[in-house]
Protein backbone atom coordinates (compact mmCIF):
# COMPACT_ATOMS: atom_id res chain seq x y z
CA UNK A 1 0.00 0.00 0.00
CA UNK A 2 1.17 3.72 -0.63
CA UNK A 3 1.56 5.51 1.75
CA UNK A 4 -0.30 9.28 1.96
CA UNK A 5 1.56 12.62 2.72
CA UNK A 6 -1.40 15.38 3.36
CA UNK A 7 -0.41 18.81 1.93
CA UNK A 8 -1.91 21.39 4.19
CA UNK A 9 -0.67 24.33 2.87
CA UNK A 10 -4.45 25.41 1.28
CA UNK A 11 -5.68 25.60 4.63
CA UNK A 12 -3.62 28.35 5.26
CA UNK A 13 -4.57 29.80 1.75
CA UNK A 14 -7.95 30.28 3.09
CA UNK A 15 -6.55 31.49 6.63
CA UNK A 16 -4.52 34.44 5.03
CA UNK A 17 -7.48 35.35 2.63
CA UNK A 18 -9.06 36.66 5.85
CA UNK A 19 -6.04 37.24 8.38
CA UNK A 20 -3.44 38.33 6.13
CA UNK A 21 -0.71 39.86 8.10
CA UNK A 22 -2.16 39.09 11.64
CA UNK A 23 -0.61 36.04 14.20
CA UNK A 24 -3.60 34.50 14.50
CA UNK A 25 -7.17 33.24 12.22
CA UNK A 26 -8.81 30.54 11.30
CA UNK A 27 -8.96 27.53 10.05
CA UNK A 28 -5.56 26.54 11.74
CA UNK A 29 -3.22 24.14 9.27
CA UNK A 30 -1.38 23.13 12.37
CA UNK A 31 -5.12 21.65 13.65
CA UNK A 32 -5.87 20.38 10.15
CA UNK A 33 -2.39 18.46 9.76
CA UNK A 34 -3.51 16.63 13.46
CA UNK A 35 -6.52 16.17 12.12
CA UNK A 36 -4.87 14.29 8.89
CA UNK A 37 -2.76 11.97 11.52
CA UNK A 38 -5.28 11.10 13.60
CA UNK A 39 -7.18 9.67 10.27
CA UNK A 40 -4.24 7.72 9.23
CA UNK A 41 -1.89 9.70 7.13
CA UNK A 42 1.76 9.17 7.23
CA UNK A 43 3.21 12.45 6.73
CA UNK A 44 2.47 16.05 6.48
CA UNK A 45 3.56 18.02 3.68
CA UNK A 46 3.99 22.32 3.89
CA UNK A 47 5.65 24.33 1.39
CA UNK A 48 7.11 27.53 3.09
CA UNK A 49 7.03 30.25 -0.18
CA UNK A 50 9.31 33.08 -0.38
CA UNK A 51 6.56 35.29 -0.43
CA UNK A 52 4.52 33.61 2.49
CA UNK A 53 1.29 33.57 0.53
CA UNK A 54 -0.12 30.80 2.59
CA UNK A 55 2.40 28.49 4.88
CA UNK A 56 4.19 30.92 7.55
CA UNK A 57 7.14 30.32 9.19
CA UNK A 58 4.92 30.00 12.16
CA UNK A 59 3.06 27.38 10.95
CA UNK A 60 5.76 25.36 10.32
CA UNK A 61 7.77 25.92 13.72
CA UNK A 62 4.32 24.60 15.64
CA UNK A 63 4.29 21.97 12.86
CA UNK A 64 7.95 20.39 13.45
CA UNK A 65 7.04 20.81 17.34
CA UNK A 66 3.27 18.72 16.79
CA UNK A 67 3.61 16.39 14.21
CA UNK A 68 3.68 12.48 15.77
CA UNK A 69 4.75 11.34 11.84
CA UNK A 70 7.27 13.16 9.41
CA UNK A 71 6.98 16.76 8.81
CA UNK A 72 7.71 16.81 4.62
CA UNK A 73 8.99 20.26 4.48
CA UNK A 74 9.01 21.57 0.55
CA UNK A 75 11.09 24.36 -0.14
CA UNK A 76 13.03 26.60 -2.68
CA UNK A 77 16.67 25.62 -3.13
CA UNK A 78 17.76 29.19 -1.23
CA UNK A 79 20.15 30.24 1.24
CA UNK A 80 17.10 31.14 3.98
CA UNK A 81 14.97 28.11 3.53
CA UNK A 82 17.98 25.92 3.65
CA UNK A 83 18.94 27.69 7.48
CA UNK A 84 15.38 27.02 8.28
CA UNK A 85 15.40 23.29 7.38
CA UNK A 86 18.77 23.26 9.51
CA UNK A 87 16.48 25.01 12.22
CA UNK A 88 13.51 22.67 12.32
CA UNK A 89 14.68 19.79 11.61
CA UNK A 90 12.42 17.89 9.59
CA UNK A 91 12.36 14.25 8.52
CA UNK A 92 11.99 15.39 5.04
CA UNK A 93 12.62 18.09 2.72
CA UNK A 94 11.61 18.35 -0.70
CA UNK A 95 13.13 21.16 -3.21
CA UNK A 96 11.06 22.52 -5.60
CA UNK A 97 10.87 25.16 -8.14
CA UNK A 98 9.45 28.54 -7.30
CA UNK A 99 8.19 31.53 -9.44
CA UNK A 100 6.30 34.46 -7.58
CA UNK A 101 4.09 34.70 -10.51
CA UNK A 102 2.65 31.33 -10.48
CA UNK A 103 -0.32 30.03 -8.59
CA UNK A 104 0.77 26.98 -7.51
CA UNK A 105 4.35 24.63 -8.67
CA UNK A 106 3.92 24.61 -12.15
CA UNK A 107 7.05 22.20 -13.14
CA UNK A 108 9.70 20.31 -11.93
CA UNK A 109 12.98 21.26 -10.59
CA UNK A 110 16.14 22.01 -13.38
CA UNK A 111 18.18 19.32 -11.78
CA UNK A 112 20.32 18.95 -15.03
CA UNK A 113 21.10 23.41 -15.36
CA UNK A 114 21.55 23.46 -11.35
CA UNK A 115 22.78 20.14 -10.40
CA UNK A 116 25.40 22.23 -8.36
CA UNK A 117 23.89 23.98 -6.41
CA UNK A 118 21.02 21.24 -6.17
CA UNK A 119 24.37 18.64 -5.00
CA UNK A 120 25.44 21.07 -2.58
CA UNK A 121 22.30 21.53 -0.54
CA UNK A 122 21.48 17.79 -0.68
CA UNK A 123 24.98 17.18 0.93
CA UNK A 124 24.53 20.08 3.67
CA UNK A 125 21.42 18.76 4.58
CA UNK A 126 21.65 14.58 4.23
CA UNK A 127 24.37 15.38 6.48
CA UNK A 128 22.30 16.48 9.04
CA UNK A 129 20.02 13.42 9.06
CA UNK A 130 17.40 15.23 6.76
CA UNK A 131 16.03 13.04 3.68
CA UNK A 132 16.32 15.31 0.78
CA UNK A 133 13.71 14.56 -2.37
CA UNK A 134 13.60 16.41 -5.48
CA UNK A 135 10.38 17.13 -7.17
CA UNK A 136 11.04 16.16 -11.07
CA UNK A 137 9.19 15.72 -14.10
CA UNK A 138 9.28 11.77 -15.00
CA UNK A 139 12.03 12.52 -17.60
CA UNK A 140 14.56 10.01 -18.37
CA UNK A 141 17.42 12.67 -18.35
CA UNK A 142 16.34 14.11 -14.88
CA UNK A 143 15.90 11.32 -12.94
CA UNK A 144 19.55 10.23 -13.87
CA UNK A 145 20.95 13.80 -12.72
CA UNK A 146 18.63 13.62 -10.20
CA UNK A 147 20.40 10.23 -8.44
CA UNK A 148 23.85 12.07 -9.26
CA UNK A 149 22.90 14.65 -6.98
CA UNK A 150 23.49 12.78 -3.98
CA UNK A 151 19.52 12.90 -3.10
CA UNK A 152 18.30 10.07 -1.81
CA UNK A 153 14.47 10.17 -3.12
CA UNK A 154 12.54 11.87 -5.93
CA UNK A 155 8.68 12.74 -6.14
CA UNK A 156 7.52 12.60 -9.89
CA UNK A 157 5.86 15.69 -10.90
CA UNK A 158 2.03 14.15 -11.68
CA UNK A 159 0.73 17.15 -13.17
CA UNK A 160 0.57 16.52 -16.69
CA UNK A 161 -1.10 13.04 -16.19
CA UNK A 162 -3.74 15.04 -13.89
CA UNK A 163 -4.29 17.51 -16.37
CA UNK A 164 -4.90 15.18 -19.17
CA UNK A 165 -7.34 12.69 -17.86
CA UNK A 166 -10.06 13.49 -19.85
CA UNK A 167 -8.16 12.73 -23.24
CA UNK A 168 -7.40 9.06 -22.98
CA UNK A 169 -4.53 8.93 -25.61
CA UNK A 170 -2.64 12.05 -23.80
CA UNK A 171 -3.34 10.01 -20.65
CA UNK A 172 -1.79 6.86 -21.69
CA UNK A 173 1.64 8.75 -23.03
CA UNK A 174 1.88 10.64 -19.48
CA UNK A 175 1.35 7.66 -17.65
CA UNK A 176 3.94 5.66 -19.40
CA UNK A 177 6.09 8.72 -18.98
CA UNK A 178 5.56 8.07 -15.05
CA UNK A 179 6.42 4.26 -15.28
CA UNK A 180 9.55 4.51 -16.96
CA UNK A 181 10.44 7.29 -14.60
CA UNK A 182 9.49 5.11 -11.74
CA UNK A 183 11.43 1.99 -12.80
CA UNK A 184 14.59 3.71 -13.98
CA UNK A 185 14.37 5.81 -10.26
CA UNK A 186 13.88 2.41 -8.14
CA UNK A 187 16.53 1.09 -10.28
CA UNK A 188 19.36 3.90 -9.43
CA UNK A 189 18.72 3.03 -6.06
CA UNK A 190 16.18 6.31 -4.93
CA UNK A 191 13.21 6.35 -3.00
CA UNK A 192 10.48 6.94 -6.16
CA UNK A 193 7.34 9.57 -4.81
CA UNK A 194 4.67 11.57 -6.55
CA UNK A 195 2.09 13.87 -6.56
CA UNK A 196 0.84 17.37 -7.66
CA UNK A 197 -3.19 17.81 -9.23
CA UNK A 198 -4.06 13.73 -8.40
CA UNK A 199 -7.81 13.76 -6.42
CA UNK A 200 -9.84 10.53 -5.49
CA UNK A 201 -10.85 10.23 -9.26
CA UNK A 202 -7.65 10.17 -11.04
CA UNK A 203 -5.72 8.75 -8.45
CA UNK A 204 -7.25 5.24 -9.18
CA UNK A 205 -5.60 4.76 -12.82
CA UNK A 206 -2.20 5.67 -11.13
CA UNK A 207 -2.49 2.16 -9.32
CA UNK A 208 -0.64 1.23 -12.92
CA UNK A 209 2.74 3.09 -11.99
CA UNK A 210 4.87 0.92 -10.46
CA UNK A 211 7.70 1.35 -7.23
CA UNK A 212 5.60 4.76 -6.03
CA UNK A 213 6.22 4.54 -1.94
CA UNK A 214 4.19 7.71 -0.77
CA UNK A 215 1.61 10.30 -2.72
CA UNK A 216 1.76 13.73 -1.58
CA UNK A 217 -1.92 15.33 -2.16
CA UNK A 218 -2.90 18.77 -0.88
CA UNK A 219 -6.08 20.63 -2.78
CA UNK A 220 -7.89 17.73 -3.46
CA UNK A 221 -8.26 16.45 0.62
CA UNK A 222 -8.21 20.05 1.86
CA UNK A 223 -11.41 20.92 -0.93
CA UNK A 224 -13.05 17.87 0.45
CA UNK A 225 -12.62 18.28 4.21
CA UNK A 226 -14.58 21.46 3.45
CA UNK A 227 -17.28 19.08 3.06
CA UNK A 228 -16.91 16.27 5.19
CA UNK A 229 -14.05 17.11 7.45
CA UNK A 230 -10.26 16.33 7.09
CA UNK A 231 -10.52 12.90 9.03
CA UNK A 232 -13.10 11.82 6.63
CA UNK A 233 -11.32 13.16 3.60
CA UNK A 234 -8.38 11.59 4.47
CA UNK A 235 -9.89 8.63 5.16
CA UNK A 236 -11.79 7.89 1.49
CA UNK A 237 -7.95 9.04 0.37
CA UNK A 238 -6.79 5.91 2.19
CA UNK A 239 -9.09 3.47 0.74
CA UNK A 240 -8.58 4.47 -2.81
CA UNK A 241 -5.12 4.10 -2.28
CA UNK A 242 -5.08 0.61 -0.72
CA UNK A 243 -5.47 -1.82 -4.06
CA UNK A 244 -2.39 -0.61 -4.90
CA UNK A 245 -0.38 -4.46 -5.44
CA UNK A 246 2.29 -4.60 -2.66
CA UNK A 247 5.21 -5.69 -5.23
CA UNK A 248 4.77 -2.18 -6.87
CA UNK A 249 6.58 -0.55 -3.87
CA UNK A 250 9.33 -2.89 -3.47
Amino acid sequence: MWKLGVNIDHTATLREARYRGLSRGEPDPVEAALACVRAGCHSITAHLREDRRHIQDRDIDRLAEALTVPLNFEMANTSEMVAKALQIKPAYVCLVPEKREEVTTEGGLDVVGQSEQIAATCQRLQSAGIEVSLFIDPDEEVVKASKATGALAIELHTGAFAESYESESVQDAELTRLIHAAELGHSLGVKVNAGHGLNYENIKLLHRVPRLEELNIGHSIVARALSVGFETAVRQMLALMEPASPQGSQ
